[in-house]
C-alpha cells in the first residue's frame, strides 16, 4: 500500500509545483527498470538484443 501512497504524493507534488517536467524523466526510469527485470529472463535475451 506504501507505493499506491508513493504515486499519490507524487501526483499532488506535481500539481501543485506545476513541475510537468519531471513526469518523462520518471516515465523513462520506470521503463528501464522494467527492462531490467525483464531481461533477468533468459527466454527473453533474443528480443531485447534485436531492439538495440
Amino acid at each position: 500500500m506504501w507505493f499506491v501512497e508513493l504515486i499519490q504524493d507524487f501526483w499532488f507534488f506535481l500539481k501543485e509545483r506545476k513541475a510537468w517536467w519531471l513526469t518523462p524523466i520518471v516515465v523513462v526510469l520506470l521503463l528501464l527498470t522494467v527492462l531490467i527485470v525483464v531481461s533477468e529472463k533468459a527466454a527473453v535475451l533474443p528480443f531485447i538484443y534485436t531492439l538495440f
